[in-house]
C-alpha cells in the first residue's frame, strides 16, 4: 500500500510508475475515491459536533425551563442523516481501501525500465560451469537411476507435481536446510518456524490476494490458506506492533513447507522436481529502518551469494526489470544457478525490497522514543534455499562418471557422507 499523500500530491509519480510495470490500473477512479472519502470523514464529523453542540445547548435550556423541541427534532434529524453518511463513507472506504490494496509498489531509480526479455541486467557472475568428459543427464534420469524419487507414486496419492523424496536424497534435503539454518543463526538472523496456515487478512498485508488466487490453496470453508512462502506468516508476525527502534534491524531465518499450485507451467519443468506443488525453503526476512534498507537489500544479496559459494554451485545475479519484478517489490535481484542438465541457470532466489508497502497494510510501525512520532518501517525478503531447485542443481552439477553424486563439501559432515 502506498502512502496516501503521494496519491493527492504527486499522482503523476504514481501514474509513471504503472507505466513503467506495463500495469493497468485505474488512478483515476482511486483519486476520486479518496477524494470523496476525505470529503465524507469531514462532513461526518462536522455534522457530529453540530449535534454534540445542540446537545449541550438542549441541556442548557432544560435547565432554564426553555423549550427544546425544535432543537429535538434538528437533532434527530440530524441523527438520520449521520446514519446515511456513515453508511455511504464506509461504502466508499471499502472501495477505496479495495482499489488501494491492488497498486504496485514505487520502483527504484536503479531498476532498468521495460521487460524481462531485452532489460533484465546481469550485474555478476560466479563459479566455473563444471566440464564433462562423459554423457550428461538431466535430475530426471539421475534419481530414476538412483532411486532417489518416486513420482509415479506420488501422482497416484496426491496428483501431478508431488513427489516422494527417498533414500539418501531426505537426508540431502535435510541438510541444505540445516546447513542454511546453522548459516543464518551466524549472521544473527533469528530462527523462525512459522504457522504453515495463514489467514487472508494477514495474507493480504504481504501480497496482493488476487494476483495469487491461481497460486494458493484454500482450506474449504476456513479462512485460512497453506503458505506459499514463510516471508508472508513473517510479514504479518508483528501486524497492528510499534517496534522500539532500538531493536531495529529485526532478522529473521524462517524455515518452513510451501505449498502452490505453480499454474502455467510448462515443457520440460513438469516432469522432475525442480516446479512442484510442494517443497521446503529456508527465506530471509528483515525489518529494517527506511534509511538503512537499501544497505540492508545489499547485504541481503551478499549473504545469499556465500552461501551459494560454500556450496559451489555456479550462479549468476539478476537486477530484474521494471515489468519483470513482482508489484509489491520495488527492487529485486534473483540468483540463477547453473543446471547441467539443462544447459542452463534457473531461477532459485528472489531477493527484494518492499519498502514501507507491507507495513502499511499491516500497520507495523517503529519509534525511538515513547513520545516520539510513530513511523512505517521498510521490509525485506529474500529466498536463501528452496531446496527442491537447489538439489536438482547439486545433482545435476556434482554427478560423475559411474552414475553417483558427489556431495558438496560443506554438506558432507550434515549427511556423513561424501557420494550418493
Amino acid at each position: 500500500m502506498l502512502d496516501p499523500k503521494i496519491l493527492r500530491e504527486n499522482p503523476e509519480k504514481i501514474r509513471m510508475m504503472l507505466k513503467d510495470r506495463a500495469v493497468e490500473f485505474d488512478l483515476d477512479k482511486l483519486i476520486r475515491l479518496d477524494k470523496k472519502r476525505r470529503e465524507l470523514i469531514i462532513e461526518t464529523d462536522q455534522l457530529r459536533k453540530k449535534r454534540n453542540d445542540i446537545s449541550i445547548e438542549i441541556s442548557r435550556r432544560i435547565k432554564e425551563k426553555e423549550n427544546v423541541e425544535d432543537l429535538v427534532a434538528e437533532i434527530k434529524s440530524d441523527g438520520h442523516k449521520l446514519i446515511e453518511l456513515e453508511a455511504d463513507r464506509d461504502e466508499i472506504e471499502k472501495d477505496y481501501v479495495r482499489l488501494a490494496y491492488t497498486i504496485p509498489n514505487l520502483i527504484h531509480k536503479s531498476v532498468p525500465i521495460g521487460d524481462s526479455k531485452t532489460e533484465n541486467k546481469e550485474i555478476r557472475r560466479w563459479g566455473k560451469i563444471p566440464q564433462f568428459d562423459f554423457k550428461i543427464q538431466d535430475h530426471i534420469d539421475i534419481v530414476e537411476n538412483l532411486d532417489l524419487v518416486d513420482l509415479e507414486r506420488a501422482a497416484k496419492v496426491s496428483g501431478a507435481r508431488f513427489y516422494y523424496l527417498k533414500n539418501e536424497l531426505v537426508r540431502l534435503n535435510q541438510a541444505l536446510i540445516n546447513f542454511a539454518l546453522d548459516f543464518l543463526a551466524e549472521k544473527n538472523y533469528s530462527l523462525v518456524q512459522p504457522p504453515f496456515l495463514i489467514k487472508r487478512k494477514s495474507m493480504e498485508g504481504a501480497i496482493i490476494a488476487e494476483d495469487f488466487e491461481d497460486m494458493i490453496y484454500k482450506i474449504q470453508d476456513k479462512d485460512l490458506y497453506l503458505i506459499g512462502t514463510s516471508e508472508h506468516a513473517i510479514a504479518a508476525m508483528h501486524t497492528d506492533e510499534i517496534i522500539e527502534g532500538k531493536h531495529l534491524p529485526m532478522k529473521y531465518a524462517g524455515v518452513s513447507p510451501c505449498f502452490r499450485k505453480e499454474a502455467g507451467a510448462h515443457g520440460k519443468d513438469q516432469k522432475g522436481i525442480f516446479r512442484v506443488h510442494q517443497f521446503e525453503k529456508v527465506e530471509l526476512f528483515v525489518f529494517s529502518r527506511p534509511e538503512e534498507s537499501w544497505n540492508e537489500h545489499e547485504k541481503m544479496i551478499q549473504i545469499v551469494e556465500e552461501f551459494y559459494q560454500k556450496l559451489e554451485i555456479p550462479y549468476k545475479v539478476i537486477l530484474l526489470s521494471s515489468e519483470d519484478m513482482g508489484k509489491i517489490s520495488a527492487k529485486t535481484y534473483d540468483v540463477e544457478a547453473w543446471m547441467t542438465g539443462q544447459n542452463a541457470y534457473r531461477e532459485i532466489v528472489s531477493c527484494s525490497n518492499c519498502l514501507d508497502y507491507q507495513a502499511r497494510r499491516l500497520k507495523i510501525r517503529f519509534r525511538d522514543k515513547t513520545n516520539e512520532e510513530t513511523q512505517y518501517l521498510h521490509t525485506l525478503n529474500s529466498t536463501l534455499v528452496a531446496t527442491s531447485r537447489v538439489l536438482v542443481s547439486i545433482m545435476e552439477n556434482f554427478q560423475t562418471k559411474d552414475g553417483h553424486i558427489d556431495i558438496p563439501k560443506v554438506l558432507q559432515s550434515y549427511t556423513g557422507k561424501s557420494i550418493i
